[in-house]
């Protein structure tokens, strides 16, 4: 075939299921004033001691993590703002989706906006989520044409592949503009302890008060940027008829889910019969704060992007700063020659450095796994403590403790999601961040700086709870050679070759052999 004639049949192929409708509005908008509700007076009336500080919780426990969505849901009067990377279907997001569609009948603006990563295969039910007049949803950096099916979103992403791998990695949840929550965790049931076959143990905080206006503004800019495009400009508008149609699929989807997994059912449902909102308000920990996040505009870098777009930027400071300890939880760690080079010059300069990241075993990701493996002898070498996350078998296999409290009702295997970084025992940072080259560079992020030595130390708790022998190898140099310490049925052991099958080796190899380091 002549390069005229596959250019042409390429042409061909993208124009399938190509924009359906390019006269949806894109007006501008803005989150709405705390004061414009009931609920976001009360957060007021309970932050206005505080002086401008704000109030944070933990969301280490799958199970809260979803509850306090839920809750917020029902709390909120005026406005819910949801930022995410991806939103997978289950019987989570289902009864999330129900609850927001709730909101919406109560008068509640709902602004939704999704990386079109998330939106594959469901343009069409996303699109009639946003006929209810209350429910407005955007997709960042969209792909224009080829949606209608996998292969052609395939080749559409590889004609435009600059801008295609560039995406929107922010986890956000806002309600009223008075309450956040803000961490690791996507939407979909293997985030929240409600996937068969693979759940994420991750951390995510309750952000209330004015942290909340804060990331308020980070959502507007997200909102009103030029990257962020209606779903109407890609699907035919819906009617009223056909949100009903999808309104009674949902409830008969929920009453199956209620008869056929009634226990996992009746767990997610716990914040409708024993809601937590006010119990968790009694225990924040309020302290002075900086939400950061990286421009939108990052992803339209040619190459690296400028440093003042960037949160890495914004948190130059804290990295440069930490005098004494720096401990690091990052599902995903790639550190890269600058990442290296901070690292070692840490530990050289006394700072004692730990690291908590995912073993070859236990991620969901093992490309991302080779990307890491060529650092771990020179991180050690200088005194960098580097623990690797076990595989965690469910409730049908395996024995000891699980991280984070994580309990699979359905027997699947753990994996670390969560990023979080602690200074000096002083500060923590929550948030979406990895350290790792694609979130430097390529993917934009959202995350919050608490300048407290109280949550400081619940976050390092976490990270030693997961640093466990019993839950963690540590990496360790024996006679020049890496090697695995860990600790079964109460015993220390040391493994010489490094845990996983070798299809996952094989992933991690060829990740490093093709050099897909900076993509990571």
């Amino acid at each position: 075939m002549s390069q005229r004639l596959l250019a042409f049949f390429l042409s061909g192929l993208l124009s399938l299921g190509g924009c359906a409708s390019l006269s949806t509005p894109r007006e501008p908008s803005q989150a709405l004033s705390a004061t414009a509700s009931s609920f976001g007076r009360s957060i007021q009336a309970q932050a206005a001691p505080y002086q401008g500080r704000s109030g944070f919780r933990l969301l280490s426990d799958s199970s809260e993590a979803f509850m306090a969505r839920a809750e917020l849901i029902r709390n909120a009067q005026t406005s819910l703002d949801l930022q995410y990377y991806i939103a997978h279907d289950g019987i989570s997001t289902r009864m999330l989706v129900d609850e927001l569609l709730k909101a919406a009948d109560r008068g509640v603006r709902v602004r939704i906006l999704l990386d079109d990563t998330t939106s594959d295969g469901l343009d069409q039910v996303i699109a009639t989520l946003a006929a209810h007049p209350q429910i407005q949803i955007r997709l960042f950096n969209p792909l224009h044409l080829g949606r209608s099916t996998g292969v052609t979103r395939a080749i559409g992403r590889l004609f435009n592949l600059s801008r295609q791998h560039r995406r929107m990695h922010n986890k956000l949840w806002l309600a009223d503009n008075s309450v956040a929550i803000v961490g690791g965790r996507n939407l979909g049931d293997a985030y929240f302890d409600a996937e068969p076959n693979l759940n994420f143990t991750d951390i995510d905080m309750l952000s209330v008060g004015p942290v909340a206006e804060q990331l308020g503004h980070s959502f507007d800019q997200y909102w009103n940027s030029a990257l962020s495009k209606p779903i109407g400009q890609f699907i035919s508008s819906k009617s009223s008829q056909d949100l009903a149609v999808v309104r009674a699929q949902l409830e008969d989807s929920l009453a199956q889910s209620r008869q056929q997994n009634h226990v996992l059912y009746n767990r997610l449902r716990t914040y409708q019969t024993q809601p937590r909102m006010d119990l968790w308000r009694r225990e924040l920990i309020w302290a002075w704060n900086q939400a950061l996040w990286d421009a939108p505009s990052k992803v339209l870098a040619k190459a690296d992007p400028d440093p003042q777009l960037l949160l890495t930027t914004q948190l130059g400071p804290e990295l440069e700063g930490v005098s004494q300890e720096l401990m690091m939880i990052s599902a995903y760690f790639v550190p890269g020659e600058p990442g290296l080079l901070y690292l070692t010059g840490r530990a050289d300069a006394g700072v004692a450095v730990s690291l908590l990241t995912n073993a070859l075993e236990a991620t969901d990701v093992p490309a991302v796994h080779g990307g890491y493996a060529p650092y771990r002898k020179a991180l050690l070498e200088h005194g960098v403590k580097l623990y690797e996350l076990r595989r965690q078998p469910g409730d049908g296999g395996g024995s000891g403790p699980h991280l984070l409290g994580s309990r699979s009702l359905q027997g699947s295997d753990s994996s670390l999601h969560s990023k979080a970084m602690i200074f000096d025992r002083k500060k923590s940072f929550i948030g979406s961040f990895n350290f790792d080259p694609r979130s430097v560079l390529w993917n934009t992020e959202v995350g919050v700086l608490v300048d407290s030595p109280e949550l400081a130390e619940h976050v390092r708790n976490l990270a030693l709870q997961g640093m466990a022998p019993a839950l963690s190898y540590a990496a360790k140099l024996q006679e020049g050679h890496v090697v695995w310490v860990t600790e079964d049925d109460g015993q220390l052991h040391t493994l010489t070759r490094e845990p996983g099958t070798w299809w996952r080796r094989f992933n991690a190899w060829f990740a490093t052999t093709v050099g897909l380091e900076r993509m990571l």
